[in-house]
């Protein structure tokens, strides 16, 4: 083995231990018995587990970026999805226009576009209601919804949707009967990735957020400011429990779209 090779595989192990040593961390301290954080934890217990679960506060957080995250998902592949199949079936520089709009996201700060959001939700009546937050974190997953069917649809021979058309199908109808369960897997694998991302995003939340209608992460900064307790770590232990099965699961449909 060459010494790039070395070099590359050091660098690759590197970033892995540097993602994966929080959460080794942040596990253990979720189930430390005293009332502050500590490492190694003292003692184990589930009752930062208990107040997490018994938490009026805590539920309805929880409840509002399960809420916000479901519709967030919906929208964002059913837009995504429309946008990707006019993007990859276009022709000209609108198409080429279209794909720079639906990335920006990515492009812009989070800090830059929730304060651009803050401001024009004001004005007409959306901070701190549930269909901003819907709006807002639709614009954020878009493009992973975008980025995941593109990949899909760009494998699926167009000639097939001009068959169908020949044969008198309308274009919706040779999308729906033949082009769609073709990419579904990764329709449905798009949807996992916008709900997480909508249900763990803290930025625009925390600037969209009103005094009742709190999301988790911005929930969970108001208690790391005000009472750092290990409730914080048990619940940034289930969303990594969370995420881990939603990558699974998206993992699980691409591996269906592909074979």
């Amino acid at each position: 083995m060459d010494r790039g090779s070395l070099a590359l595989g050091a660098y690759v192990y590197t970033v892995l231990a540097f993602v994966i040593i929080p959460l080794v961390i942040i596990i253990p301290m979720s189930f430390g018995q005293n009332d502050h954080l500590e490492f190694p934890p003292s003692g184990f217990t589930l009752k930062w587990y208990a107040e997490y679960f018994t938490s009026r506060g805590w539920r309805n957080a929880t409840w509002l970026s399960i809420q916000v995250a479901f519709l967030t998902a919906i929208c964002a592949t059913l837009i995504g999805t429309a946008a990707t199949y006019a993007m990859v079936r276009g022709r000209g520089q609108l198409a080429s226009l279209f794909q720079i709009l639906l990335i920006g996201p990515i492009i812009v700060p989070h800090i830059a576009l929730a304060v651009g959001l803050y401001l024009f939700f004001q004005t007409i009546g959306l901070s701190g209601t549930v269909p901003g937050f819907v709006l807002a974190h639709t614009v954020l997953a878009l493009p992973f919804v975008v980025f995941t069917t593109a990949a899909a649809l760009g494998k699926v021979d167009a000639n097939f949707e001009a068959a169908a058309m020949s044969c008198g199908a309308t274009r919706w109808t040779a999308f729906r009967l033949i082009t769609l369960p073709l990419i579904l897997p990764s329709v449905v694998s798009s949807a996992f990735f916008a709900f997480i991302i909508s249900f763990d995003e803290p930025v625009v939340s925390f600037f969209l957020s009103g005094v009742r209608q709190k999301t988790l992460p911005r929930r969970m900064f108001e208690d790391i400011e005000q009472n750092l307790t290990p409730v914080i770590p048990a619940i940034a232990t289930l969303l990594i429990v969370l995420s881990v099965a939603i990558l699974l699961g998206a993992y699980a449909m691409r591996s269906r779209a592909r074979s």
